[in-house]
């Protein structure tokens, strides 16, 4: 992949815990936000069960029809942790002991402490490339263009940075937001001559409630500088002839 092309990416949220309610999903934004950040457009969000044939399922399109899979969660010493068993029949590979993993988990833990439950972390799809973690040690994997990262938020942040050398984004993603103290309702139809007419360009559109009033954000998204510029042009134009007011959010 090389600079100039639009490269996307999906997100895959593993665990029962999410679907439940009991645990709030934060590593779509943090992966997203850093992801954008490099110019890779995430293209799709899921959230699956920890059930074998959901995750092998899901990966094996997924991998398909993007550029890259992130995938969370599934990845601890717990029984229902099964991502990595899960991505190794996803590839039709062996599902082993990482040689490189277990040293330096071996080295990680005190004598004792790497027990049973934890030697699990160090089993992956044979020849995955190790994610390194350097908050608690067990690291994440990838295999081709699926990465497999830990579901606590914290840990997962900080084993993004290990990966910027091995994702080749486009060109980064810009955007230029525009608030306006009105209703949707008021802008749609102007508005969706401007997308009309501007095809390759993602303008959205979100309410807000500040100060007792109600007002919209359109936001521009591109990785043309010079077509976010034409946009929002053509936005103030219909704005100062309907006489609504910008406001600063």
């Amino acid at each position: 992949m090389t600079k100039n092309k639009k490269v996307n990416a999906a997100i895959l949220i593993i665990g029962n815990e999410i679907l439940s309610g009991r645990t709030q999903d934060t590593n779509t934004t943090t992966i997203a936000l850093w992801l954008n950040s490099i110019g890779v457009k995430v293209q799709e969000v899921r959230v699956i069960p920890d059930i074998e044939n959901t995750i092998i399922e899901t990966v094996n399109h997924l991998r398909k029809v993007n550029d890259y899979v992130f995938t969370t969660g599934g990845i601890g010493p717990t029984h229902d942790d099964i991502t990595a068993q899960s991505i190794s029949k996803a590839f039709s590979i062996k599902y082993e002991i990482h040689k490189e993993a277990y040293k330096i988990l071996e080295a990680y833990y005190k004598p004792g402490e790497f027990n049973e439950g934890r030697q699990k972390m160090v089993w992956m799809p044979e020849n995955a490339k190790l994610i390194l973690n350097p908050t608690s040690g067990a690291p994440g994997f990838n295999v081709e263009n699926v990465f497999c990262l830990p579901g606590v938020p914290s840990i997962l942040k900080s084993m993004l940075g290990g990966l910027k050398n091995r994702i080749v984004g486009g060109d980064p993603i810009l955007s230029h937001t525009i608030s306006l103290q009105t209703v949707e309702s008021e802008i749609a139809n102007s508005l969706t001559k401007v997308q009309d007419n501007n095809l390759d360009v993602e303008i959205g559109s979100y309410p807000f409630f500040q100060a007792g009033k109600l007002g919209v954000s359109i936001v521009i998204r591109s990785e043309d500088q010079s077509k976010i510029d034409n946009c929002n042009s053509q936005i103030l134009k219909f704005v100062n002839e309907k006489k609504i007011e910008v406001v600063d959010r």
